[in-house]
């Protein structure tokens, strides 16, 4: 098993300032899609901890370290209705005696966002429904005031704080690959919605000696995101020395929008299910499974490792 503890210590020893609270039980498992697709990997952070699980946990083991160590007692953060960076940042807020304040921009609603919301406004969170971006971003000051100087968490938890969660994720991964469990992979895949989880990975896998590639899949168009937006985040983490591996924004799986649904991500959702029994979101996950399934059927070499960042816990 991959000592997680050694590698937390390798990267506050790079960065001694930054506090971390500890929210994952870690390493996540890697297996085989073999009957999804030849050659295809998965990194499951399905239940990376216990609250609510996929990425968010990650990253913010080290945002709510940092807002601790600030002296802060609340967390002001934002993202669509169906929020899932929002309710996993109110629950952990809510475990380490912080308060949460969301910030709720409009997406379609359909079955998916009803149930989340739910789950949101049972979080304890304080709920504003702030509706579009402009009216967000010229909200966030009264509401940090009005909230007593709170800790801004910007959209998916992707500063170069929150970013650390997926440069300690990928030297996970190169550990992983060190003791045979997985082959070391030509790409890696995973959503790209505020930018964090692919910064950290493309840092965090230049450090661990792999040479991966990565995909990220284009699904948010309310931010701009580009390979120099996330090269540059990664490059302003605490633990950065400026060399990170390759990024490519992969664009025509977005569909009509932020939150909007797709042929494609539908049957992707369908045949992960089928073959795997693997659980899939219509927003993240199902557009960047269906990105790499495309990749691997066009003939590109592998392994590719698809990231799941979808939680497992409801």
């Amino acid at each position: 098993m991959v000592a997680r503890h050694a590698i937390t210590r390798l990267l506050l020893e790079r960065s001694p300032s930054l506090p971390h609270v500890e929210l994952c039980e870690l390493p996540t498992p890697v297996r085989p899609l073999e009957r999804l697709a030849d050659g295809l990997w998965m990194k499951d952070d399905s239940r990376t901890a216990p609250l609510w699980g996929g990425n968010k946990p990650r990253k913010l083991e080290w945002l709510i370290g940092d807002a601790k160590r600030r002296g802060r007692r609340t967390l002001l953060t934002f993202g669509g209705l169906a929020t899932n960076h929002g309710l996993a940042t109110a629950l952990y807020a809510r475990e380490h005696g912080l308060r949460c304040v969301l910030a709720l921009l409009d997406q379609p609603v359909d079955e998916h966002v009803e149930r989340q919301l739910e789950r949101i406004h049972a979080s304890g969170a304080h709920v504003y429904v702030t509706r579009t971006k402009a009216r967000t971003v010229a909200l966030l000051p009264w509401l940090a005031l009005r909230h007593g100087r709170a800790y801004l968490v910007p959209p998916g938890g992707s500063s170069p704080v929150g970013a650390l969660g997926f440069v300690e994720a990928a030297l996970e991964l190169g550990e992983q690959v060190r003791r045979g469990e997985l082959p070391e992979p030509a790409t890696v895949w995973c959503a790209l919605g505020s930018g964090g989880t692919a910064a950290g990975l493309a840092l965090g896998l230049r450090l661990a000696g792999l040479r991966t590639k990565v995909c990220a899949v284009h699904v948010n168009d309310g931010l701009r995101l580009t390979e120099r937006t996330v090269v540059r985040l990664a490059r302003r983490t605490p633990v950065s020395a400026g060399e990170v591996n390759e990024v490519e924004v992969v664009h025509g799986y977005l569909g009509g929008g932020y939150g909007h649904g797709t042929p494609a991500a539908v049957r992707a959702i369908e045949r992960a299910r089928d073959a795997e029994g693997l659980t899939l979101d219509p927003v993240y996950t199902g557009k960047a499974m269906a990105a790499v399934l495309d990749h691997l059927a066009g003939g590109a070499a592998g392994p590719a490792l698809y990231w799941h960042t979808y939680s497992g816990v409801h």
